[in-house]
């Protein structure tokens, strides 16, 4: 007789289908199973066949990147394809410090130093959200001794005072936050040996690593110079037998593993080579901010890891100077980014060709990335061949600096493809807004600022949902018609308007041309009003003035269907009208949602940071981020209003008093100013 099939993986399904094909067998037709000994033997195998199941379940997911759940072998699937999870990044800082050293005798022409060095270790110490952080340097860095012209004492006689310039700001010195850490291995030429770093929290980009050669073991050992810098790398690529260099790779318990050559791809390290380990250990992203640094390092005055250097006292306090406040500090790659991002960048195979490269080489090498827009030249308007426009939002802010973009466009040299030109621009946000009318029972409800506060805070929470924030996001406007109304029982419909807007930041007192693209088409209204803005001044002209459109129409009055129109800047008479100041500024291009500007001289803006925030109504309220447009749902500038719905709470039978007092409108008003 055949065995039941198994199709669950319950505990008590298992145990009826095994008390089933017992039943089914003819010496046990008329045994009593629950009555007996023997349900306890039938117990033992359901759950014996049930431990099986599901450690065969974990097994298999364990096994695949995509259904693994576990740190450990999500990193040592990722790492079969090539991919080494981001570790802790430290916050970095850009200073500059002068430090002043008392010489050598006024009569004396000996120069007693001529460099000071700034040891590895704890250079300063920063402040940010009222908790202090250590920010360090790993190697040692040198400054030339010059003469002031200065002595010790203010009549000349005493000892000359030097000065060394540490950084300048151009080429500032880069500080990270952490502590310096220095851990040391004796190679012992055994197969099985291990290098592992046991400090968690490791920042891998700091890890310098220094071999001493078995040659010069026995003279120098525990003391002295810490031998050669060995390059740390991420792929073998034009390797030989002797390069020097090692990998890094991420095991149990998030700590890190230094893997050398085997003289084939890199040198390999010989028996009692020395390999001294210095690296950050870091607080992660809790560090950027800190911006005001008071000066804790060392001097000496030879290379600190040279024999004999000795502390250098400087003469004076120590000023820093920040050049850049502490940024970039991120915490340690998640699961989920790993699953992302390890198989696109195994499809790179580091070269950056398609805007999928792009992206996952850009979140590599810049692991502040939160979203990436790569848009080649041929799709921009006009097409520039050989040209990649990349557009980046980094986590915890909206811009990335100048010198950020430097260091990413430099990186990206080592990936791109000769003659392919990229550049980084600047972040453009589309935001969505909402003005919605939530009707509701008043016998349901005790208080309607409740049940605004509810409703706000459902929106919030959704404007955090990754579909939205980011490039090719997609705001969805039946999905939020349903968050409204299953916030709370009482609200029984909602009447919600969306309108997209740009922010224009203009250059005041200068003319100047402007461009905005929305990347949606506009809804059309014939009468205009389509298009508005918050207030502005402009030369020649004293009053506040807005931006509006009149669609462009045929001689019959009706739409031209050439799904374009004129701007307009106008302003308000003292009897509150309509006065047209510049009857053509520009043009509006309704079917590809674009604003052009002609040359006009803003003189001020009522909103802050010389900014205009021009808004419109979208055709279709499904909003998308178009190519290098970033979508926000901004629920703080959206408009929520609750309505008392006097027909379902019984205040209104016939429908009159809620036609005439409650009634909202699903159109966009005449309304010439944005408000």
């Amino acid at each position: 007789m055949p065995f039941t099939q198994f199709t669950s993986l319950d505990f008590d399904e298992i145990k009826a289908q095994i008390r089933d094909y017992l039943r089914n067998n003819s010496n046990f037709s008329d045994f009593d199973f629950e009555g007996s000994n023997f349900s306890i033997l039938i117990d033992i195998l359901a759950y014996n066949t049930y431990i099986n199941a599901f450690n065969a379940n974990l097994v298999a997911n364990e096994s695949f990147l995509d259904s693994a759940s576990i740190r450990e072998n999500v990193v040592s699937l990722a790492r079969n394809i090539g991919y080494i999870p981001r570790s802790k990044t430290a916050s970095k800082a850009m200073v500059t410090f002068t430090v002043e050293y008392e010489g050598e005798d006024v009569t004396s022409s000996t120069q007693k130093l001529s460099k000071l060095y700034l040891k590895p270790g704890l250079v300063c110490v920063g402040a940010t959200n009222n908790t202090t952080y250590r920010f360090s340097i790993t190697e040692p860095t040198p400054a030339t001794l010059k003469y002031t012209g200065r002595t010790t004492n203010p009549d000349g006689s005493g000892n000359k005072i030097y000065e060394a310039v540490f950084g300048t700001p151009v080429d500032p010195i880069e500080v990270f936050q952490g502590t310096l850490s220095e851990s040391r291995f004796v190679a012992k030429g055994l197969k099985d040996q291990r290098f592992i770093l046991d400090s968690p929290n490791i920042d891998s980009s700091t890890i310098t690593t220094y071999i001493q050669i078995a040659a010069n073991y026995e003279a120098t050992i525990g003391y002295g110079k810490i031998g050669r810098q060995w390059k740390m790398i991420d792929n073998i690529l034009n390797l030989d037998p002797t390069s020097e260099i090692f990998f890094t790779q991420e095991i149990q318990d998030e700590r890190y593993e230094l893997l050398f050559g085997d003289n084939i791809f890199g040198r390999k390290l010989d028996t009692n080579d020395v390999i001294t380990t210095r690296y950050i250990i870091t607080d992660g992203e809790s560090g950027n901010g800190a911006a005001v640094f008071e000066f804790q390092g060392v001097f000496t005055d030879q290379d600190p890891n040279e024999p004999g250097s000795k502390t250098v006292i400087p003469y004076g306090n120590v000023s820093i100077n920040t050049v850049q406040s502490a940024s970039n500090g991120s915490e340690m790659e998640n699961l989920s980014s790993i699953k992302y991002y390890g198989p696109r960048l195994y499809s790179a195979q580091y070269r950056a060709v398609t805007p999928r490269d792009y992206e996952a080489i850009i979140q590599s090498i810049y692991p502040r990335t939160e979203s990436i827009a790569v848009v080649g030249g041929e799709e921009l308007d006009p097409p520039q061949f050989g040209k990649v426009q990349i557009s980046i939002k980094p986590k915890n802010g909206t811009y990335i600096s100048d010198f950020d973009k430097m260091q990413i466009k430099n990186k990206l040299k080592n990936y791109s493809i000769a003659g392919i030109d990229s550049s980084i621009i600047d972040l453009k946000i589309l935001y969505v807004e909402i003005d919605s009318s939530i009707y509701y029972n008043s016998s349901q409800i005790t208080s309607s600022t409740d049940l605004k506060s509810k409703i706000t805070d459902s929106l919030v929470s959704y404007s955090k949902n990754v579909d939205i924030n980011k490039f090719g996001g997609r705001f969805k406007y039946s999905k939020v018609l349903q968050l409204i109304d299953r916030v709370d029982d009482a609200i029984t419909s909602n009447i919600t308007k969306v309108k997209i807007r740009r922010d224009l930041k203009v250059l005041t007192n200068q003319f100047a041309q402007y461009e905005l693209c929305f990347g949606n088409r506009f809804y059309i209204n014939p009468e205009g009003f389509n298009i508005k803005s918050t207030g502005f001044t402009v030369s020649g002209e004293s009053s506040i003035v807005y931006l509006t459109d009149v669609p462009n129409k045929d001689a019959n009055g009706a739409l031209d269907g050439s799904g374009k129109g004129t701007l307009s800047i106008i302003t308000k008479n003292e009897k509150n009208e309509n006065r047209v100041v510049v009857k053509s500024v520009g043009t509006v291009d309704y079917v590809k949602g674009e604003i052009l500007i002609n040359t006009v001289n803003i003189t001020s803006t009522i909103s802050s940071n010389s900014v205009i925030e021009i808004q419109a109504f979208p055709d279709s309220n499904d909003v998308v981020g178009l190519k290098d447009l970033y979508l926000s749902f901004d629920v703080t500038n959206s408009k929520i209003n609750t309505i008392k719905d006097v027909i379902a709470s019984g205040e209104d039978v016939s429908g009159v008093v809620f036609s005439r007092d409650y009634y909202t409108s699903s159109y966009s008003n005449g309304e010439l100013e944005r408000k």
